[in-house]
């Protein structure tokens, strides 16, 4: 008896591997599909400046792709907005510095000159935060376009809110996304590190809840 229950046992097993298979392989392409769909770029030819938004260690990417615009001549200046949060210990200051101040530091090397970089001193908690002041930035400067740098999976959440916020402003706004090769984790992997989660599931939840909220 337990001689036959055990060969049961291997055959459901054996049977129910090739639908395991067939259901990871579905779930990596969902995954896929899922983490792209976030994707989305609206660039502008030319704006009055380039914009990167504040994502603490994001920043590498963001300011890279910021200063490529530049060399590009997109915008004559690259604005930085200023979550207030501290990164790790810097041997170059000896001191921990904001996120924002290696983010300036970066902009520089990649080519963007200091007196082209402008730090908004005002602190922002959200992507909704830093495009209303953003608005106020530019009408207070008489600008008229915009152009955003964001991280890939950020973009499309990015948009909406810079287009909900900018309505009837006259103020035109775009989105240039981090290239995917560049985002970390990748579309294909995400699902398989707690930041992929957060930043990719997340992502949908807060688009919900912006959705809702604004």
């Amino acid at each position: 008896m337990r001689s036959l229950f055990r060969k049961l046992k291997g055959l459901r097993a054996r049977r129910a591997l090739p639908l395991l298979l067939v259901a990871l392989a579905a779930w990596a392409v969902a995954a896929r599909f899922a983490a792209e769909a976030l994707v989305v770029s609206e660039g502008l030819e030319s704006a009055d400046a380039l914009v990167v938004l504040a994502g603490s260690s994001a920043y590498v990417e963001r300011t890279a792709r910021a200063a490529e615009l530049y060399r590009e001549g997109r915008a004559p200046s690259v604005v930085l907005t200023n979550d207030g949060q501290l990164s790790g210990w810097s041997n170059e200051s000896q001191s921990n510095p904001t996120f924002v101040e290696r983010a300036r530091a970066e902009l520089v090397r990649g080519g963007v000159p200091p007196e082209r970089i402008e730090v908004l001193p005002r602190r922002v908690g959200s992507t909704h935060e830093e495009a209303l002041l953003l608005r106020e930035y530019a009408r207070a400067r008489s600008l008229r376009s915009l152009l955003v740098v964001t991280s890939a999976y950020h973009s499309r959440r990015a948009l909406w809110t810079f287009r909900r916020a900018f309505e009837g402003s006259g103020l035109a706004v775009g989105v240039s996304a981090v290239g995917l090769e560049r985002e970390r984790p990748s579309p294909g992997t995400w699902w398989l590190s707690p930041r992929g989660w957060q930043s990719v599931a997340g992502e949908y939840v807060k688009a919900v809840y912006y959705r809702l909220s604004y």
